[in-house]
């Protein structure tokens, strides 16, 4: 471990056999998590968590081999917080701020049960004066699932504050060839595949199989999703709360994509992400808070 990069208020925080503060790629502050049923992963540069895989099975989530890590600059893969805002936004990042900025690692504890809980918050002073009333907060839970809650607060005294949230979760998957969706059918979508521009698109009536490039927005939804992968024998859930917004995304071989990315890389992984996009953005009044909670969970395929 470099110790001499990691400050001594974050030695502190770590939990001997359970949580250590080191340094990952491109010299980054990294928090390993380690109980008795998984390991997880979180970059403080956006609140990235990069890894979770539970005992005897292959990582949950997919990372990209030539993903960045550095600062300023997002990183590839895993759960990406796209926060305050969704998508492009003249003037701004894509995806917002929060996956670009350094956050604060605040508290780690560890649970008699094995559990350990993490808790990062996003520095107001970092986010422009437009933003700079919201107060938010990043708690992960690590156990036989990863529990992942994105909580902002509106500070201000009198303004409202609109926002948009999302978890951008790529899962890994053995390949997408032998994945199917359940939990979305015949529900409704915007289509941003092949330049449709959100063209809204009837549901599909089967469980959704991704052939080509993919990029659908399920406005008003809330259903947990299923992912079945033939392939890894495993059956992935997404199960949220407070997210009435699910992205299902997969950018093949026709969406043109930054050097961040491998050219076969989407054989291997789909993104199923939650959230309150689009016409489900967020108005919080003043002293208002949101939770947007996401809890992945895996079992055998049967």
């Amino acid at each position: 471990m470099e110790n001499n990069l990691i400050s001594e208020s974050l030695r502190r925080l770590a939990i001997p056999g359970r949580v250590e503060i080191t340094t990952g790629h491109g010299q980054l502050p990294l928090v390993k998590i380690t109980t008795p049923w998984s390991t997880a992963e979180i970059y403080l540069l956006g609140a990235h968590i990069t890894g979770f895989q539970k005992v005897g099975e292959p990582p949950l989530l997919f990372m990209s081999a030539k993903s960045w890590f550095a600062d300023g600059k997002p990183i590839r893969g895993g759960v990406p917080i796209c926060y305050p805002w969704f998508g492009p936004r003249e003037g701004g990042p894509g995806h917002g701020l929060a996956r670009i900025l350094a956050w604060e690692l605040v508290a780690t504890s560890a649970a008699p049960d094995g559990r350990v809980t993490v808790h990062l918050r996003l520095p107001q002073a970092a986010l422009k004066p437009e933003w700079a009333a919201l107060r938010t907060e990043f708690v992960l839970t690590v156990a036989e699932t990863l529990t992942m809650e994105l909580i902002a607060t509106n500070t201000s005294a009198d303004q409202r504050v609109v926002i948009e949230n999302c978890l951008h979760t790529y899962l890994q998957v053995g390949d997408i060839h032998a994945v199917s969706l359940a939990g979305l059918q015949n529900a409704p979508f915007d289509d941003f595949a092949f330049g449709a521009n959100g063209a809204r698109r009837a549901g599909d009536p089967a469980p959704l199989r991704i052939t080509q490039e993919t990029n659908r927005v399920y406005p008003g939804n809330a259903a947990t999703v299923e992912i079945y992968d033939e392939k890894l024998k495993r059956l992935i859930r997404v199960e949220k709360l407070n997210s009435q917004s699910t992205v299902v995304w997969n950018p093949w071989t026709t969406q043109a994509m930054p050097e961040d990315w491998g050219a076969n890389e989407h054989l291997n992984m789909v993104c199923v992400e939650s959230g309150n996009v689009k016409q489900n953005k967020i108005s919080l009044a003043p002293g208002q808070t949101t939770a947007l909670k996401v809890v992945l969970s895996s079992a055998p395929l049967k």
